[in-house]
């Protein structure tokens, strides 16, 4: 019997490229939302210093024009700490879009992949049937040729 062939073996092969594909892709955001993540907390412990500051030059004594630009440092730092936030939500809805096409392409390719293994399976029976019918046929060959010498 010659040897099993799956049919969609080319399918599955681009379905796994597709998923390997995408599961890079995947990994890039996820390594995107960590980086910001991680901006987002040095920025956050820079102001929360910064207040520190304030709250120390506060007890000795300093100008209003010290105090002002205190202020508008904090201000501003805290306008960029919220803009860096909402770019963290931009990229984790892209994270969770990318790790919902990661699990598609996985359902798809493992799909194809049962199938195949069943394909297989039938084969493998088929061919063990198949060997099993060519014994006996050897057997009952043998058995004919020995009672019947020539």
């Amino acid at each position: 019997m010659k040897k099993f062939s799956f049919s969609l073996n080319k399918v599955l092969d681009y379905k796994t490229q597709i998923e390997d594909s995408l599961r890079s892709e995947h990994a890039e955001a996820v390594k995107a939302v960590n980086e910001k993540e991680e901006k987002i907390q040095s920025m956050e412990d820079s102001y929360y210093r910064k207040i520190q500051e304030l709250n120390d030059t506060k007890k000795n004594k300093c100008s209003i024009k010290e105090l002002c630009i205190y202020e508008d440092y904090l201000s501003y730092s805290s306008q960029q700490i919220r803009r860096e936030k909402d770019r963290l939500v931009t990229l984790q809805k892209k994270e969770q879009e990318k790790r919902e096409e990661v699990i598609e392409a996985k359902k798809e390719r493992r799909s194809i992949d049962l199938l195949k293994d069943k394909k297989k399976k039938e084969y493998d029976a088929l061919a063990q049937k198949e060997e099993e019918r060519f014994i006996e046929e050897f057997v009952v060959n043998s058995r004919s040729a020995q009672s019947n010498p020539a």
